[in-house]
């Protein structure tokens, strides 16, 4: 069996989103700062989860830098690496129960545990998405997420970016394979549609039962010991009662005709015996006929 678009997906998408979201976790990229007082224009800082790195054009990053505003004890930050870190562990789940149902190596798949694996990473998706959401809503915010006063800037950096894709993908890829539900939801309908009934179907309205007595009925066939099939004898049927009163037949009638068809026929006999026939004079075939004149 081919193993189902909306799992390849989901497949596909899931690990790209664990990636993502593993980079922007451990990357410090998440906020950029620049523009500070008394130092070169290039200098930028990067700040993320778990540390800062300063950088400027015509020299390395130098990460390890100290927090002089108090950036890891924000609300935000300390919010973030919980629920990024229980996004990917939630992510190594459902990658698991993932390929435990989708598993290619076998003719048909298991869609009840890639539906599952479906779920937990939808829901690992939404741990990840909910802190980005968060941080980028108070980036600029100074009183919540410090950071050095005018001029200095802030922007959204390259961290914060990774993590909005990583969530998304695993969203995407968890609502691919939570449809594999679908297969396994139409067995069941059709199963329980097959079943039969446990019990007899009550009705809603309350019957009464009438037992009529059957009439005795006179078979009109008898069987006998050797098989044959044969009519009851007729002396021991009983005459049918005859219902109501004889009726009056009229006298039949006799049909007269007025005209007397025998009339010529005396006439035509007598004209056949004055006048020669045929059959008379065999020999004289020069004798007229009756029916030649």
């Amino acid at each position: 069996m081919r193993t189902p678009v909306v799992m390849t997906l989901g497949m596909v998408f899931a690990p790209c989103g664990l990636l993502f979201n593993l980079t922007s976790t451990l990357a410090p990229g998440w906020r950029l700062v620049k523009g500070f007082l008394y130092q070169p224009v290039d200098v930028e800082l990067y700040q993320g989860l778990w540390d800062m790195c300063r950088e400027q054009s015509s020299r390395e990053r130098e990460c390890g830098q100290q927090d002089e505003w108090g950036y890891f004890e924000a609300q935000p930050v300390l919010v973030a690496r919980a629920l990024m870190v229980t996004s990917l562990a939630v992510t190594v789940l459902g990658l698991l129960l993932a390929s435990l149902g989708v598993r290619c190596w076998q003719d048909a798949p298991n869609f009840v545990l890639a539906g599952l694996s479906g779920v937990v990473l939808f829901v690992a998706g939404l741990l990840s998405l909910i802190p980005v959401s968060w941080y980028n809503h108070f980036l600029r915010d100074r009183d919540v997420l410090p950071a050095p006063p005018s001029p200095v800037t802030v922007q959204v950096s390259y961290s914060l970016v990774l993590g909005y894709l990583g969530s998304c993908l695993l969203l995407l890829g968890g609502f691919s394979l939570a449809l594999s539900f679908a297969p396994w939801c139409e067995k069941r309908c059709r199963r329980s549609r097959k079943a039969p009934s446990a019990g007899p179907r009550r009705s809603s309205v309350s019957t009464i039962q009438v037992e009529w007595p059957e009439p005795e009925l006179t078979p009109a066939i008898k069987y006998y010991s050797d098989g044959q099939h044969r009519p009851p004898p007729a002396q021991h049927r009983k005459p049918k009662p005859k219902v109501g009163f004889p009726m009056p037949r009229p006298p039949p009638k006799a049909y007269t005709n007025s005209v007397d068809v025998l009339a010529g026929e005396g006439w035509e006999a007598a004209q056949s015996q004055d006048s020669p026939s045929c059959s008379s004079h065999p020999c004289d075939s020069t004798l007229p006929c009756d029916s030649d004149l």
